[in-house]
């Protein structure tokens, strides 16, 4: 047989092994329906590398990429070589799934194939980068990419604008977008960035003025772009503003969704206005909106936060009567809610409930349970649930043994303090702050002392107004020399803490 004829064969059986790969890895592939068949029969060869680049993107997108660069490999042996298309999907997959490191080395490789990286090479590394948070690399990468005469596009440009924001360099991120804005190189996205990266920096009065700018300019904002400016507003606590913005976002043909109304609604709360926060409930309504938990939860939490119980259960009712089927998160906010106001046995009827939708509750469910107990003085309680939570295989809850330490110091039970305290297994500056601050008041001011030595020895620190406390009250009981050896201290573990 002729050499020719057999490489052609083998080629061949290639292509019909990739063929046949497709068919048992291709979701949407049936057998006999022409329309969702990928190929009606097995390409010919000069369709390979073609069918080749189908298959590597397909075993990339389900993170196969051993078995991409076997396919690659096998290909390359019999003449099927990868281009510029094949690398690049690799690259893309490196840097997802794997390491920028090992995405970086395929370049490489492609340089020995003849074949240069291009723009889209330097911009899955550079956004692989971003992605990772290492963005003095995705800055390395870029310089590398006008380096070596690579023409960095308008999505470039958006990737280093996006890291320069990340590493809080406002101002050289500016100056990449006036350069984009030179080159007439600039999308909708690129402004999305831009107006995204000035608000999460702090300035939110740029972004605004940007906005406006852009409108008398004819741009015509995205939702993305409405909801970064409206978000950035209410951090502020621009709530005049982000109505505004709001109304017109209403207006412009696009609709907002919930979390655009939620995150208003949410800062109306904050600044105290709890009554333009309910209109915006209604308007919600109104709108036809379908809530789930997270908007109610968030009236809830609000109302919970500033003490107005009675208008939270009002809240509760109206969203108990509407169907909607509470998440984990409203749960918690619900028993948060019952056990403020000493309702603990409706707080564990929310425990059965959980458990009866097919829920289950998490760490933070526990918690608002032990700090309920503690706060109602069922200490005892308490602790069954802290080994209660231990079956479950929860594991040590600091914030649970801090609630229940700060329960015990405000009853009174020093003792059952103390003794808490040297059974605990971690403790933080919290445990600390809130073991002395109980001595304090009640007037063991030495024992507070030796603590506060103690936390200051483990590195911890304790508030300010604590320390003075100790220091005060041992001065006021006439031990003047523990008083300055203690102020000593402080003032050491001060500088040593920078």
């Amino acid at each position: 047989m002729l050499p020719g004829l057999t490489n052609q064969r083998t080629h061949t059986h290639y292509s019909q092994s990739l063929f046949r790969l497709l068919k048992r890895n291709h979701s949407q592939f049936r057998p006999g329906d022409k329309k969702t068949m990928p190929f009606r029969s097995p390409p010919r060869s000069k369709l390979s590398t073609k069918l080749l680049n189908i298959t590597i993107s397909l075993l990339c997108k389900k993170k196969q990429i051993s078995k991409a660069e076997s396919v690659i490999t096998d290909g390359i042996r019999i003449g099927v070589l990868p281009d510029a298309v094949t690398y690049n999907t690799l690259i893309d997959a490196y840097c997802r799934f794997a390491s920028i490191d090992v995405a970086y080395s395929v370049l490489a490789r492609m340089r020995e194939a003849g074949i240069p990286p291009d723009v889209v090479s330097y911009n899955s590394l550079v956004s692989g980068a971003v992605r990772k948070c290492l963005l003095s690399k995705s800055i390395d990468l870029f310089e590398e990419m006008m380096a070596s005469g690579v023409t960095p596009d308008a999505w470039s440009h958006n990737i280093l604008m996006h890291c320069l924001f990340k590493l809080g360099k406002p101002y050289e991120a500016n100056r990449v977008f006036k350069e984009s804005v030179i080159r007439g190189e600039v999308h909708a996205t690129t402004y999305n960035v831009m107006i995204n990266g000035l608000c999460k920096n702090g300035y939110v009065s740029h972004a605004l003025s940007l906005f406006r700018n852009l409108q008398r300019h004819g741009f015509v904002p995205q939702v993305l772009t409405y909801n970064a400016l409206i978000n950035g507003l209410c951090k502020a606590k621009r709530l005049k503003d982000a109505r505004k913005v709001l109304k017109e976002f209403g207006e412009s043909g696009y609709e907002p969704n919930a979390i655009t109304y939620t995150t208003v609604m949410k800062c109306c709360f904050r600044c105290g206005y709890f009554e333009q926060g309910l209109e915006i409930l209604s308007e919600m309504r109104n709108l036809g909106f379908t809530f789930d938990g997270f908007a109610y939860c968030t009236v809830i939490a609000a109302m919970i936060k500033t003490g107005r119980m009675r208008e939270a259960e009002e809240i509760i009712e109206v969203m108990v009567s509407s169907g909607i089927r509470p998440d984990l998160v409203s749960y918690n906010t619900l028993i948060n809610l019952y056990c403020r106001q000493g309702r603990l046995e409706d707080a564990l009827k929310l425990l059965d409930e959980i458990e009866e939708e097919g829920l289950e509750c998490d760490q933070y469910t526990h918690t608002i349970i032990v700090d309920g107990l503690c706060k109602a003085g069922d200490f005892d309680g308490a602790q069954r649930h802290l080994n209660y939570m231990n079956t479950l295989g929860f594991g040590y809850n600091l914030v649970a043994f801090n609630c229940m330490l700060d329960g015990l110091g405000k009853a009174g039970h020093i003792d059952h303090a103390l003794k808490l305290f040297e059974m605990m297994e971690v403790k933080d500056s919290f445990t600390y702050t809130i073991l002395v601050h109980n001595l304090c008041k009640a007037g063991s001011f030495l024992s507070a002392s030796k603590v506060l030595v103690s936390c200051l020895k483990c590195g911890y620190q304790v508030l300010r107004a604590t320390q003075r406390a100790v220091l005060d009250g041992l001065r006021s009981i006439g031990f003047t020399n523990e008083e300055r050896k203690l102020r000593k201290r402080i003032r050491l573990a001060r500088l040593m803490t920078g």
